[in-house]
Formats: structure tokens, C-alpha cells, sequence
């Protein structure tokens, strides 16, 4: 016992003596924090919203990294979501008419096993610098947000619902007054939540939405179902109809659609169908009918987003491991040279004035010309 006492007041001794500690007055203040990667790509990307007036200025949405905003063309990139509910972004829009009126719809709007969750819709008046959680805590994931270009006010959100579990906020919901009151619009199921929502340029009333039943195990991995369909609606989302004429009979998975803008007449769509029987559709006349015009597919699991061009009604774009690219209305697709840029495009925007420049948002974001790539600074963004 006598030695335990005394080693107790040797340490006890030692402890109020600072001369035993080399840094008891050395100050680490002066050191800070910083971010040293990624080294060569970041996390993949999301979305991307670009200001029509000036291309140099962006946003860009990480699946598990926060927003970012470049106003010098990627040169360099500050994050402005780090203060907010979720670090997952699947998708963006910005207001046509003032373009400081950013949304954010957290929540990765994929379905592979390391996807993250949100927490529901945001909204920054004031080009990012702040924001509003809006609605839809409970979504966990937003697939697609559009807003009416005549009255700004009148937004539309596809919510895909939680990947996990059944429940949650899911359907087609619109607000008319910028957001401060909500309406759900379109539901099925518990089941069932929307994935993408389309307004005709012609006539921002015409709404196509695309409807998709999944679910997420353990074990397992539920692509599709009964439930999955296009719905249209004539009357602002006050009615909707089913529109599957000429798509495959049985269980749907997920679709990607598209509006060339410049024939919006024209309706293209990506299907993943039971028994290997999706493929590549098109729709003449506004969704009426629909004629398979290859067995083209990505995987509706991680890409199967579609982007029309601009000035060509025929040229599109499919996001996959390679980007791949139609000239004739869907019949045949190559892959698009990609040297020098990272595999695994997500997102895709086509500059509207010079179409052969746009930019891709894959594992990292690149400003391509069709078949060179700049990849743009290495965002810190998890994989």
C-alpha cells in the first residue's frame, strides 16, 4: 500500500509540474484546418444547374458532398450546403426568371447500396448564400424539380420516397405561392414514388411524370413492379392518366424521359422492363403511342437519365458508364469519345448557343467538347 501511495504523488506531482509537459506553453492556434484531396477525382455528381446569361457561373450537386458554386467556369468551387440538413444533393433547379432562386432536392435520386438520404426540399433566394428547408422531410430522396417559366411560383417535385422502407412522402407535389404551402398531386402507393417530372415548352400545363415502384434489402434489390408507369396530366397536375401504350406489358423499373426542345412533339424515354424487354422508346405524338426504337439500356439503378439536344431532335444523350449518344432518333447508339474524363456520367448539360460545348457531371465534373475533356477542379467530395 505504501508503495501504491507514493506512486500516486510522484504522478500527482509530475502533473502540477507544467515543466513535464514539452507543449504545456506552446499555443497550436496558428494551425488550421484544410482540405489536401481529392487527388485525382472526387465523389460522383448529382446535377447541375447553369445560368443561362452567363455559362461561367454554376452550381454543382454531389451525391455525398454538399453543394458547390463556381462563378469562373470550375476554375474554383465554394460549397454553400455545409450548414444545412443533409450533405446528399440529387437534384437542382434554377429560376428561369431570376436566376439568385435556387432549389435543392436532397437525397441521392439513385438506388445502389451506398446511396445517401436527404432531408427533403430547399430553396435560396439569394444565389446560395442561405436557405429554407421547404417540405418533404420525409422523402429521404427528390428525383426531379421543374418550375413553371410564365409564374416562378408554381413548382413541381417528383418525390421518390424512402429506398429502404415503405411510407414516406412520395408522389407528385406543387406549390403556386413559391413554396409556402404544398399540395400532393399524384400519389400511388406506399410503394410508389416519381422519379422525374416534365413540362412541354409549349405549354408548361402538359406535365409527363414517370413512376417508380422499388425497394432496397439487405439481400436484395427490387428494381420495378406493377405500380411503375408514364402518367400525363393536360390541366397543371388537376388530373393525370396513365400513357403505356406500346410499352412492355408486365413490371416496370425505372424510365428516363426527355423533350427535344426543338420538337416538342417528340417524347423519348429510357424503360427498364421485366424479362430484358425494355429498351429505347419514342413517342410521336405526345405520349399517345409509343414505338420501341432499340434494346438499348443503362442501368436504371444508377444512370438511366436521358438529355435531349437543343437543336437536334434526333441527337441524344444517355447517361451510363460511357456516355452514350444517338443521331437518328434512337435506332442506334455509340459511345461518345470521353479522353482525358472520368467514366460514369450522372448529369449532362448542352450549352443552348453552341451545342458541341457542354459540360458532364460523372465522378468529378468535366467541360467537354464531344470528344476531349477539361476536367474541372477536383471537388473534396466523398465517393
Amino acid at each position: 500500500m505504501m508503495i501504491v501511495s507514493d506512486m500516486q504523488a510522484q504522478r500527482k506531482r509530475n502533473s502540477d509540474d507544467k515543466s513535464t509537459d514539452p507543449l504545456a506553453d506552446v499555443s497550436l492556434n496558428v494551425f488550421k484546418l484544410r482540405g489536401i484531396g481529392p487527388a485525382l477525382t472526387s465523389g460522383r455528381l448529382s446535377d447541375l444547374a447553369v445560368n443561362p446569361d452567363n455559362h461561367s457561373g454554376f452550381y454543382v450537386a454531389a451525391s455525398a458532398g454538399g453543394l458547390w458554386k463556381t462563378t469562373n467556369g470550375g476554375v474554383t468551387f465554394e460549397p454553400i450546403f455545409d450548414d444545412q440538413g443533409s450533405y446528399s444533393i440529387g437534384c437542382l433547379a434554377m429560376d428561369p426568371c431570376n436566376h439568385n432562386v435556387i432549389w435543392a432536392g436532397t437525397g441521392e435520386n439513385n438506388n445502389q447500396r451506398s446511396v445517401s438520404y436527404g432531408y427533403g426540399l430547399y430553396k435560396s433566394i439569394d444565389g446560395g448564400k442561405s436557405w429554407k428547408k421547404m417540405v418533404l422531410e420525409r422523402s429521404e430522396h427528390i428525383g426531379m424539380i421543374t418550375i413553371d417559366p410564365r409564374n416562378t411560383d408554381i413548382v413541381y417535385v417528383a418525390a421518390y420516397g424512402p429506398l429502404w422502407s415503405t411510407g414516406g412522402d412520395r408522389g407528385i407535389y406543387k406549390t403556386t405561392d413559391g413554396g409556402e404551402t404544398w399540395e400532393s398531386i399524384l400519389h400511388i402507393s406506399e410503394n410508389t414514388g416519381f422519379n422525374e417530372i416534365h413540362m412541354d415548352p409549349r405549354n408548361p400545363d402538359v406535365l409527363y411524370a414517370t413512376a417508380r415502384q422499388r425497394r432496397r434489402r439487405q439481400w436484395t434489390y427490387l428494381g420495378g413492379g406493377s405500380e411503375s408507369a408514364i402518367y400525363k396530366s393536360t390541366g397543371a397536375g388537376k388530373t393525370w392518366k396513365k400513357i403505356n401504350r406500346g410499352l412492355p406489358g408486365g413490371d416496370l423499373g425505372r424510365t428516363g424521359m426527355a423533350i427535344p426542345p426543338a420538337n416538342p412533339e417528340i417524347i423519348y424515354a429510357l424503360v427498364e422492363a421485366q424479362e430484358r424487354r425494355g429498351g429505347f422508346y419514342r413517342s410521336v405524338n405526345r405520349g399517345a403511342s409509343w414505338e420501341k426504337m432499340s434494346s438499348t439500356v443503362t442501368s436504371g439503378n444508377y444512370y438511366q437519365e436521358v438529355v435531349a439536344d437543343p437543336v437536334d431532335e434526333k441527337r441524344v444523350y444517355l447517361m451510363d458508364v460511357f456516355t452514350q449518344v444517338t443521331t437518328d432518333g434512337g435506332k442506334t447508339f455509340t459511345r461518345r469519345g470521353e479522353r482525358s474524363k472520368h467514366w460514369d456520367t450522372h448529369c449532362l448539360w448542352i450549352d443552348p448557343d453552341d451545342p458541341p460545348h457542354m459540360m458532364e457531371g460523372s465522378d468529378g465534373v468535366s467541360t467537354n467538347h464531344l470528344t476531349t475533356a477539361r476536367t474541372g477542379g477536383s471537388l473534396p467530395t466523398c465517393l
